[in-house]
């Protein structure tokens, strides 16, 4: 059952407008997927660290969606909770503890049809990159853009983020990806799952709520499908090319 509500604050009311494209969909030539939840079939890549540590970073939620706390402090306050043995993590540890991580029932056939088809595709997320490159790889994806974290000379994590991704800015990424690929945001589809991809959305030619966290993701986007099989959006993406 979907919620109805969300958990957290709402981002919106403290979130810059989007400079709204209009919306009509041209020929398609790009389509964009969010990754936890979408193309990975766990709630979040920063959560599934959390819980192999037993930690929580609630608190840190509710500052940054309050505007009490950046993007870069919210990476530094996630980091700072991953110890092992007393000492900070090493990457080949994060590595090793998301390698587990499943990809989403028919992704692979979804990303196989869209490459015979000549359709390029991206992830855009503010997912951890170590996973989203593991992914981007397994599934013969053409663009990756992601956070990091940045590591010293012995292989540990420091608290500095690499931020490529602002988790309520997603629009901006999108805008830097479609002008490098030279790609009009009209010919490009995007498939997220939570109220952070409504940014996404409101951008490009088409959004498809995929496997949705609540209605207000759905309230936003052009098509849902709340099955979780990703080769369903075939049927959507069919119309464009």
């Amino acid at each position: 059952m979907q919620k109805d509500k969300c958990k957290y604050y709402c981002y919106k009311k403290i979130r810059k407008k989007t400079n709204n494209t209009i919306k009509k969909m041209d020929k398609l030539e790009l389509v964009i997927f969010d990754m936890d939840g979408v193309l990975t079939d766990i709630y979040s890549s920063w959560k599934y660290v959390h819980d192999y540590f037993n930690s929580s970073n609630e608190k840190s939620v509710e500052a940054y969606l309050k505007g009490q706390i950046d993007d870069m402090e919210f990476i530094r306050r996630d980091v700072d909770l991953w110890k092992e043995n007393g000492k900070p993590l090493k990457k080949d540890k994060l590595v090793e503890i998301l390698a587990d991580v499943p990809l989403m029932n028919g992704a692979k056939k979804c990303i196989s049809f869209l490459k015979e088809k000549g359709i390029k595709t991206a992830i855009v997320s503010a997912g951890l990159d170590v996973l989203a490159e593991r992914v981007g790889k397994e599934l013969g994806i053409d663009n990756i853009c992601s956070n990091g974290i940045k590591v010293d000379n012995q292989g540990y994590l420091t608290n500095e983020g690499i931020l490529n991704v602002k988790l309520m800015y997603k629009n901006e990424a999108i805008d830097n990806l479609a002008k490098s690929l030279k790609i009009s945001l009209k010919r490009i589809a995007a498939v997220g799952n939570s109220c952070f991809d409504i940014t996404m959305f409101e951008v490009c030619g088409v959004g498809i709520a995929f496997n949705p966290d609540d209605e207000c993701t759905i309230k936003y986007a052009e098509y849902s499908i709340k099955k979780k099989d990703l080769s369903l959006i075939l049927k959507i993406l069919k119309k464009y090319y």
